[in-house]
């Protein structure tokens, strides 16, 4: 029987428009740009992937990461069995371009998963319902309390991320008006985004323990090294490694210096591939991950709850749920959260999520 081969390698960018404005850490923005992947064989299959092009968190653009495809990626891919591990190896191994490769490698799997028959999650023996929480994004305090009780009303969510990270004061009111709408059964966990100075950062966390919360993400810079265990001694919270741990080498560090709590992003190491191995290390070594957020689409948010679904023990429900923050996207159903869970489809393939002509409406020229 004829092997099936990558044949064709296409691109589409799109850009989706938010609700609202949306106040990262790094950027205030009104839409988000997307570069969609899509690898078919030569007997049809069709293998899907997302990028989120955001130049501050990840260093690209839409038009260099169409270079690269144009002059490394594309002539890579064409040719190769997709269940070819040495070949997959060799793309993941070309220096930098950590976007085209995530993309690449989620593509692949997804092609394997419809070459198995099964979706990812059952190849991986997840569960078919994921449990998801709601980020609380950078508003005036009565503004984030507000978004954290329609969160709850409209999808049931029982936790809540809560970006902080606008000076100390104005998080402590946040919090203060969070808890009052919420309660305080409501599991919440708060992600300064490395905002706090490392003389800052205990005493923010002590604040934050004193509002219930579970873990404090990223309040300051964050090394791999003895300064890493020093701070944690100090906190009264466990701390949540996230932007300062990228690869699967960096986790081994941050393991050697004591952390045990990851929050895992599909753009952070190289897809579903390198995140496996972070997961499998956390096991092997008492440290526990979870599915965070990375500004996903529901075909982005898809793709992540595949990994969160057969996480062997995550310490929290997976984040991505930023996709009902958009006015529209190019699936033909955004991803349903109903109490504060999702339902993974049965059916192999993430082609058949997508919505092409309104990729082709979307799409940037």
């Amino acid at each position: 029987m004829a092997v099936a081969l990558i044949d064709r390698v296409e691109l589409f960018p799109v850009r989706l428009p938010y609700g609202r404005s949306m106040n990262w850490a790094s950027a205030r923005e009104s839409s988000a740009d997307f570069m969609i992947l899509r690898l078919t064989t030569s007997d049809g299959l069709v293998g899907v992937s997302e990028g989120v092009v955001k130049t501050a968190w990840t260093g690209a653009t839409l038009r260099t990461l169409a270079v690269a495809f144009e002059e490394i990626f594309a002539r890579m891919l064409i040719g190769i069995d997709p269940e070819d591990v040495g070949e997959a190896k060799k793309i993941s191994r070309i220096r930098e371009n950590n976007v085209a490769k995530t993309m690449i490698d989620i593509a692949l799997w997804d092609l394997r998963s419809q070459l198995a028959g099964l979706p990812l999650w059952r190849m991986w023996n997840g569960r078919p319902e994921v449990e998801m929480s709601w980020c609380v994004t950078r508003q005036a305090p009565d503004e984030m309390a507000r978004d954290a009780e329609t969160a709850l009303a409209d999808h049931g969510f029982k936790t809540l991320k809560m970006k902080g990270g606008q000076g100390l004061d104005v998080d402590e009111a946040a919090l203060q008006a969070i808890r009052h709408v919420v309660g305080d059964d409501i599991l919440i966990y708060v992600d300064a985004n490395r905002a706090y100075s490392v003389n800052e950062a205990a005493r923010y966390v002590s604040m934050l323990s004193d509002y219930g919360i579970a873990f404090a993400e990223d309040p300051c810079r964050l090394e791999p090294s003895r300064a890493f265990a020093e701070l944690q001694s100090q906190c009264p919270l466990p701390l949540l490694v996230d932007g300062d741990c990228r690869s699967i080498e960096t986790m081994r560090l941050f393991v050697d210096s004591g952390a045990k709590a990851f929050n895992l992003k599909m753009q952070k190491a190289q897809g579903y591939t390198e995140n496996w191995e972070i997961v499998n290390h956390a096991r092997v070594h008492g440290a526990q991950t979870n599915i965070g957020l990375f500004g996903e689409s529901s075909l982005g948010s898809h793709i992540a709850l595949q990994l969160a679904s057969a996480l062997p023990a995550s310490i929290l429900p997976a984040e991505v749920s930023g996709h009902l923050l958009f006015r529209e996207e190019f699936v033909h159903a955004p991803v349903q959260i109903k109490d504060g869970v999702t339902t993974l489809p049965d059916a192999p393939g993430f082609a058949q999520l997508v919505d092409w002509e309104k990729v082709n409406y979307l799409m940037l020229r």
